[in-house]
């Protein structure tokens, strides 16, 4: 019988070494100790997105601080889809949950793009990175996907790498399904506001070489419908959902 992985698992933006303790930030230590009733040497499992997973000991934890000690791998590192989303910017809720779901779809970055109908007027980059962190925690993956500070669309594609494809999402109805279109290789999708890109957005993006048009059937879904959707779709035709399941 193999033996139960441990009931906590943290991401520590720290290297990762077999006997080197890591010090837990004043979050970490209030959530194993008020929260989670964790005791001193019990099993907490740590990940950076660069030394894969540690099972580490809880050698000190007290208000003032906790300790953690590594002493095995459990998984190394590994690579992952090279998909980027770039969403426009929702109501706060909404924007928690494409956040949340990107991680969870396996999103290597996450880029906010502010579109001529975008309602939000701000991100809160430091709410959406720990809705992050906590995703990569609970769903076990092995990163935390980068967070791009947001722009302007029209900034966005100025400096866009050629090599990257670009699949806007166009509710217009302009563009072939989704899957049909999908192939392995960098990628991103772009996923508008509610209303939809401006005529104007959809004649710049249709300049690009790098850009097309993609559509996800013949109903019109929220904006967070479509990037879950969307990002479903990739990771099923060219992700890592082939993979077989971690035993």
């Amino acid at each position: 019988m193999s033996e139960p992985r441990p009931r906590l698992r943290l991401f520590v933006p720290v290297p990762l070494t077999a006997g080197q303790a890591v010090a837990a930030s004043r979050d970490q230590t209030h959530y194993l100790g008020s929260v989670m009733r964790a005791a001193i040497g019990e099993a907490v499992l740590l990940f950076n997105g660069v030394d894969g997973e540690w099972q580490c000991r809880i050698e000190a934890l007290a208000k003032a601080g906790a300790a953690l000690v590594p002493e095995r791998q459990t998984r190394p590192q590994a690579p992952e889809p090279d998909l980027w989303l770039l969403a426009a910017p929702l109501k706060r809720d909404r924007t928690d949950l494409v956040a949340e779901k990107a991680t969870e779809l396996g999103v290597s970055r996450l880029w906010p793009v502010f579109t001529r109908r975008t309602n939000a007027g701000r991100v809160n980059l430091e709410r959406m990175r720990a809705h992050l962190i906590e995703a990569a925690e609970q769903c076990e993956r092995l990163s935390v996907p980068e967070l791009s500070e947001p722009a302007p669309l029209d900034k966005v594609l100025a400096d866009w790498p050629a090599d990257r494809i670009l699949l806007f999402l166009d509710e217009s109805g302009g563009g072939p399904p989704l899957a049909d279109v999908v192939t392995a290789g960098p990628a991103a999708l772009l996923v508008g506001p509610e209303g939809g890109f401006a005529p104007e957005e959809r004649r710049m993006l249709a300049e690009k070489s790098y850009a097309r048009p993609v559509g996800l059937g013949p109903r019109i879904l929220r904006a967070e419908t479509a990037a879950i959707a969307a990002l479903a779709i990739w990771q099923a035709l060219a992700g890592d959902w082939k993979t077989a399941p971690r035993q």
